[in-house]
């Protein structure tokens, strides 16, 4: 009989695997209900993405996969996640307000994993609560790495003690196929793991190199990303599905070396290496340390201008009149290009934010909304942020924040 290999022989990271289900399912549905439906009927989609967003040798074995979920609410989903692999745990309705017992259960499971003989490497956490800090905080104390899958807003501290953090847009878009990239590659900044057939993609794409390396290397300074990307996709337009395979326009544009460098800092920039360095990065005049300063590095807003929110808004406005029915990926990605084209670069994950704080702001959009509607919902929800964050302001500041938010719509009653 052949021996078992000892768990410090196995190929493979040793990770596990906490869902939050009810937080993430409602989530996702107010973000986009048919990604909400994948989650909760296809886990192994999402899941075998997660296993083989490894880095190292490559491979992620999950020894523990639990998804905690309220039965009274989405029994029906369990066989899903069975079927998938997943120990489901029943966290019913403990008291008359409906709060479940999920939040215990896991912290408890994950601190058995923790103290367990199966040597976890990685923790990942499916959820967005920020009760779940103190749980990270003590994944990071004993030298383990961390992952927050999201689906909603993510508190800073939360956010920070995370090594990684899968936001909402990403998520949604593995769970719609749109991008190729292994979850784990698009949650990670560092060092995005990419194929080497998306690699054999990117030099296929030499028309679209090429302009980008006129483009920058004729530059007077760095270029905003936003309008590197414009050009990249009008040389190659097969590079708006998923980037050559890479899944974001700052990796793609990161492996393109030859001097290019980018930086996601403020919306993202690029430059030639040899005339420009980050010190180069022009600030914002109505962004210079201040209000606005504080509000976009505590809540995670985009650090745009006044100008920029407010051209994101007509943009929106105008594409809802001609497409009401127009999905937010592509409604993100054709806002970008509007702005580009009216002199007011902005990247398109800063319109993929401001299209999931619309969402949360409950707003529902439609051919009639108005560029001040738009802007005054996503105000709202900005300072909902700042609220949660804890930041204090007094009258002129609160005035500020609102009139930078709004792109001045509220303020001047422009639309």
């Amino acid at each position: 009989m052949n021996e078992a290999l000892s768990p410090s022989r196995r190929p493979g990271i040793r990770a596990a695997m906490f869902v939050d289900f009810d937080n993430v399912f409602t989530g996702l549905q107010a973000l986009d209900p048919l990604a909400a439906k994948r989650f909760a009927e296809d886990p192994k989609h999402w899941a075998d993405a997660l296993s083989a967003g490894g880095s190292g040798e490559g491979t992620r074995r999950f020894l523990i996969r639990n998804c905690y979920l309220n039965p009274m609410v989405y029994s029906k989903y369990r066989t899903y996640w069975t079927r998938a692999g997943f120990r489901v745990i029943d966290c019913p309705s403990l008291t008359q307000r409906g709060k479940s017992s999920t939040d215990i259960n896991l912290v408890l499971d994950a601190m058995d994993a923790l103290s367990g003989s199966g040597g976890i490497e990685e923790f990942f956490i499916a959820s967005a609560d920020a009760d779940f800090t103190s749980l990270i905080q003590r994944f990071r104390a004993a030298d383990r790495m961390t992952t927050v899958i999201a689906a909603g807003a993510v508190a800073f501290a939360y956010r920070e003690m995370a090594d990684h953090v899968v936001e909402s847009h990403d998520f949604v878009a593995i769970l719609n196929g749109t991008t190729v990239d292994p979850i784990h590659a698009v949650a990670s900044p560092k060092q995005p793991q990419v194929p080497a057939a998306s690699k054999a993609k990117a030099k296929a794409s030499s028309p679209a190199i090429r302009e980008v390396l006129d483009f920058v290397r004729s530059a007077p300074g760095p270029v905003v990303g936003a309008m590197v990307a414009h050009r990249a996709l009008t040389a190659d337009p097969s590079l708006k599905t998923d980037w050559g395979g890479f899944g974001k326009f700052g990796t793609w544009v990161s492996q393109i070396g030859k001097d290019v460098e980018y930086s996601a800092a403020q919306g993202g920039w690029v430059w030639d290496a040899k005339r420009f360095s980050s010190e180069d990065l022009p600030v914002p005049a109505d962004l210079q340390p201040g209000v606005e300063e504080q509000v976009t590095r505590v809540t995670d807003v985009p650090a745009l201008s006044a100008a920029q929110f407010r051209q994101i808004f007509k943009a929106m406005a105008a594409r809802l009149r001609d497409q009401p029915a127009l999905n937010r990926t592509e409604l993100s990605r054709q806002v970008r290009d509007d702005c580009v084209s009216a002199g007011q670069p902005v990247s398109r994950n800063a319109v993929s934010f401001v299209l999931q704080g619309l969402a949360y702001a409950n707003f529902q959009l439609s051919d009639k909304a108005t560029a001040a509607e738009l802007a005054a919902a996503w105000t709202a929800n900005v300072e909902e942020l700042c609220r949660v964050a804890l930041l204090e302001f007094d009258a002129a500041e609160k005035a500020a924040v609102r009139r930078w938010a709004s792109g001045g719509l509220l303020e001047n009653g422009q639309a």
